[in-house]
């Protein structure tokens, strides 16, 4: 294989000025530890006019990598529902009913899928007189504390040019790992996350539940290129926010044509039943950002909509990039000559010699070549940095695919060296070193906690609150005070969880 290295020399000038930008406004961001999320747009999140109101249906960004612990699997994330706010109860996150979730495998460049992976999920409610998700702590997945709760069935279908061969159920009625509502509710949240990775027939492994959003990015991109001025570069603006994963790892032998033809591409979409009963696609994610800042707005709501069998509608928008030439208005940085063949091999097509299968069909999917063996010390710049195991190679987790498509864009594989990026080179929280890899998701008790705690909260209640009686009886006395009234009532209802939860496992 022959890789693309980076070179520290023959840097214009004007891109050193702005790297030591970028750079000065990364580590002026290092000291804040804001614990409140902000808005923003991200890889795919809300990056196209009708997606933007179906969150449950937006699939935010796609990984697929060598499994570094098993490297004769591949392992597939794909995510969704963009900034889930950890406290955002009590209606917490779900994955749809009325949709397929599905990972598709292209494994002879042909821009057609040879298998899909269907995820649909079901919705189950135990106790549907009460508004809460859960009504009292929960210590498994099977605890009738946790209200609602979800399962989910795979199914693996065959193709061949588009034409059904086989359907398979590989997975049935899998439970799904719950939002982490705090620490009251979920103690060992992490126990709920392991009970929810179940191993599959065959060498198979499947998760699907709540994880922290993997995507790091200072996506104030979006004000003018970080201000006009780079004045608004280097923090983490997806610090704190949650989504909603899919991951599976599957053998390399069953997704891939052969050992002598190792590369697949990957992309997701998921599927939306109308009230006729008809399916109909709504969202498409291969490689970061092409919809998000390659596709104009005509082309974002067709794109989602489309096959990468049909992506020659879209060329011109890879060919003839934007961006580019709006970096060249704002900072003056010449952009590259055009049409920008560069970008279709790296984006369309795979890198020669690398992850391009033999008689591709250019097509927007991420290609990833399965017999690139895992990076033991993973450099986040990837194929640019000489690791061939990462982006545009797939992508892992630790892909800093923003400062690579920033440098990418600006011409990097045709002579114009640059150091462009963000300042925002690592996730704020730390990846596991097994399946599904991603890190728990932030609790919705995350932050400091409240001023007082135990006899000091009753204190603060005033006379809401006042027990009468011995043994089990509580008795709540109303005033006039609003606040203390609601304050009653919930330490009231905790005391009842408390009792009930008590009796239930004396027995």
């Amino acid at each position: 294989m022959t890789p693309i290295s980076r070179s520290g020399v023959g840097r214009s000038g004007i891109a050193t000025l702005i790297c030591g930008a970028l750079a000065a406004g990364g580590l002026a961001a290092a000291g804040v530890t804001a614990l409140e999320p902000g808005a923003a747009s991200a890889s795919s999140h809300r990056e196209a006019p009708l997606i933007s109101g179906q969150p449950q249906y937006d699939n935010t960004d796609l990984y697929a990598f060598v499994s570094p612990d098993k490297p004769d699997t591949t392992t597939i994330i794909a995510n969704f529902v963009p900034f889930e706010e950890p406290a955002g109860g009590p209606n917490f996150y779900t994955f749809a009913e009325d949709a397929q979730y599905d990972l598709h495998v292209d494994n002879n460049g042909d821009a057609q899928s040879d298998l899909i992976f269907r995820y649909t999920f079901k919705t189950h409610v135990k106790n549907k007189n009460t508004f809460l998700y859960n009504t009292g702590p929960v210590d498994s997945l099977k605890d009738p504390d946790l209200n609602v709760t979800q399962t989910y069935d795979i199914d693996l279908i065959k193709l061949h040019k588009q034409k059904l061969m086989a359907k398979t159920r590989i997975a049935d009625n899998v439970p799904v790992a719950p939002s982490n509502v705090g620490k009251a509710s979920m103690p060992d949240y992490g126990k709920l996350r392991d009970e929810a990775v179940y191993k599959l027939a065959g060498g198979a492994t499947t998760f699907a539940g709540q994880a922290d959003d993997p995507f790091f990015a200072d996506l104030r991109v979006f004000d003018l290129l970080y201000g006009g001025n780079l004045s608004e570069v280097g923090n983490d603006t997806l610090k704190g926010y949650n989504v909603n994963s899919l991951a599976l790892q599957v053998p390399n032998s069953l997704v891939r044509e052969s050992s002598y033809q190792p590369v697949v591409g990957i992309w997701g979409t998921v599927q939306r039943k109308d009230a006729r009963g008809h399916w109909s696609q709504v969202s498409r994610l291969g490689n970061p950002l092409v919809n998000e800042v390659v596709n104009p707005q005509k082309d974002k709501d067709k794109f989602n909509a489309s096959e990468p069998y049909d992506d020659a509608q879209f060329l011109k928008n890879v060919t003839n990039p934007e961006l580019p030439k709006l970096i060249e208005a704002i900072y003056k940085i010449k952009a590259p000559s055009e049409p920008r063949n560069d970008l279709v091999d790296v984006f369309l097509k795979g890198v020669k010699g690398l992850n391009q299968p033999p008689y591709v069909r250019p097509a927007e999917e991420l290609r990833l070549n399965t017999s690139i063996k895992p990076s033991m010390h993973p450099k986040r710049l990837g194929v640019l940095d000489g690791d061939n195991a990462g982006f545009p190679n797939g992508r892992r987790l630790t892909d800093d695919v923003i400062d690579e498509a920033l440098q990418v864009v600006e011409g990097e594989l045709v002579g114009s060296k640059n150091d462009l990026g963000d300042g925002v080179d690592a996730n704020d929280q730390n990846f596991g070193h097994s399946f599904p890899y991603l890190a728990e998701p932030t609790s919705g008790s995350r932050g400091p906690l409240a001023k007082g705690t135990g006899n000091s909260v009753r204190n603060q209640l005033g006379d809401g609150l006042q027990a009468t009686g011995a043994g089990t009886n509580t008795t709540l006395i109303a005033t006039s005070a609003a606040g203390g009234v609601v304050g009653a009532l919930l330490i009231g209802t905790a005391l009842m969880w408390w009792r009930r939860r008590t009796r239930y496992r004396a027995y």
